[in-house]
């Protein structure tokens, strides 16, 4: 008998302590306790900034749970926000899938155990490429203030060449709810110039993302053209446009005048347009141009002609780029392998071969910023008859059906890394395929009319 009373009175301390199921619902959440060791972070997964540890036993109120689940964002006694791995806490799985799925940059309004207010989380190190000494640039506007948040969750899109209604109806069927068109800027443009693609894309019920991009590289160097883009940029936020990309590739001299390429330089393009966007429409996402994914210039890192995309956004992070965005614009274009892969191309291993390293490699000059892929394909000459042009043979073997599989498995990866807000594929609907640019090779719509990675992304759903 005398066993069985130390025996419940174990169970009863235990269960006090560290109760099996989540202390009781609040309002907007969960009062709970940690029952292990663990790590807050700033972000739910391990790659994300340590902010503290916790002792078993601390309590913790939760509001929500990543998008791809695992990890829940909770507060501490002391008011510090952060996320904590799902098993670390004493709720139950369907506690926890009651749970609404937040990003990391979604407000938080729960008081702390004890009344605390909600602190700011600790921001990441920059990047820690060195700045390039090259003449200085002028430092870039502080940032607009109490700007709206944009749209949360993730999105699935397309790069149209038209609004033709195939197209429409595969990129449904894809579960695709964003559109991308670029638009080429000139000095003096109207945005309203842009108003019937805007208006056209709207009456098909998709959201909208412009990549802005001018009729020619030059014209960055003429004076005035940086205010004469923000304005035009912030015209078309006047309009609705859901999201804009500031310019396109800025690392490379197709993009930007050769001998004038400069993170700094950019930065300061991107802070005038995040700015002039934001006034004109604090809901419109700011989606920072994607460099060209390369390690041309090797350990250099940077030449006159352009520079390594690793290099080149970390200079951004170190010019304070982090500020005037929403979002870190990626490419990843170059895949052979399927996109949960991170060696086996048989090139080479460099890291903007595979899908997770080209992730990881632009997130990590921007603490807690999400990425946005405005451009992500897989080319195949499958069906055109003629080979891939030499500079794409790296693609020659890729069949239609890897393209279908990999494209919706790099959507699946993508909607679970909780890191990444939008998906736009290169492209939909390009029947372009020329011995110098295979665009169609990258189109999911086949020769025939098929599409095969519609239905792909179709049975992911």
């Amino acid at each position: 008998r005398l066993r069985l009373v130390l025996l419940l009175a174990l169970l009863l301390l235990i269960s006090t302590t560290f109760p099996v199921f989540a202390q009781s619902e609040i309002p907007g959440g969960l009062q709970v306790t940690i029952i292990e060791r663990a790590r807050l972070r700033s972000g739910p997964g391990v790659e994300w900034n340590i902010l503290g540890a916790f002792d078993p036993g601390t309590p913790f109120n939760v509001d929500g749970q990543a998008p791809g689940g695992g990890w829940v964002r909770g507060i501490t006694p002391n008011g510090q926000v952060g996320w904590v791995v799902q098993t670390a806490i004493n709720a139950s799985a369907e506690q926890v899938a009651a749970l609404p799925r937040l990003w990391v940059d979604a407000p938080f309004s729960l008081p702390a155990p004890g009344g605390a207010a909600p602190a700011q989380p600790a921001p990441a190190d920059a990047g820690s490429a060195p700045a390039d000494p090259a003449a200085p640039t002028p430092a870039p506007p502080p940032p607009v203030a109490n700007s709206a948040p944009p749209p949360r969750g993730f999105a699935l899109g397309g790069h149209v060449a038209g609004f033709d209604q195939r197209a429409i109806d595969y990129m449904r069927q894809a579960g695709m709810t964003w559109i991308k068109k670029q638009v080429r800027h000139s000095p003096g443009q109207s945005p309203g110039d842009v108003a019937g693609l805007i208006n056209e894309a709207r009456g098909h019920g998709f959201r909208v993302l412009l990549g802005v991009i001018g009729v020619t590289p030059d014209y960055l160097s003429q004076p005035g053209y940086f205010e004469d883009y923000a304005s035009f940029v912030a015209g078309l936020a006047a309009q609705g446009v859901d999201a804009i990309e500031i310019w396109n590739e800025p690392n490379i001299d197709r993009e930007w005048p050769a001998g004038q390429i400069d993170p700094a330089r950019y930065t300061q393009l991107l802070a005038m347009s995040y700015n002039a966007i934001k006034a004109a429409n604090p809901n419109t996402l700011v989606i920072s141009g994607a460099p060209a994914p390369t390690g041309f210039w090797g350990t250099a890192g940077c030449g006159p002609n352009g520079c390594n995309d690793d290099v080149f956004m970390q200079q951004m992070g170190q010019a304070g780029a982090a500020q005037y965005m929403d979002c870190i614009g990626l490419h990843y274009n170059e895949g052979i392998v399927a996109p949960g892969a991170g060696t086996g191309d048989p090139r080479d291993n460099y890291p903007t071969r595979y899908f997770g390293s080209m992730l990881q490699r632009g997130l990590a000059p921007f603490s807690g910023k999400p990425a946005c892929f405005t451009e992500l394909g897989y080319v195949s000459p499958e069906g055109f008859g003629d080979p891939l042009p030499a500079n794409f043979a790296w693609g020659q073997n890729t069949s239609v059906a890897e393209q279908a599989a990999w494209l919706a498995d790099a959507a699946r990866l993508a909607a679970q890394s909780g890191r990444v807000r939008m998906m736009i594929v290169w492209n939909v609907d390009f029947p372009f395929y020329t011995p110098t640019d295979p665009m169609g090779g990258y189109a999911m719509i086949r020769p025939g009319g098929g599409c095969p990675a519609c239905d792909a992304m179709a049975r992911a759903r």
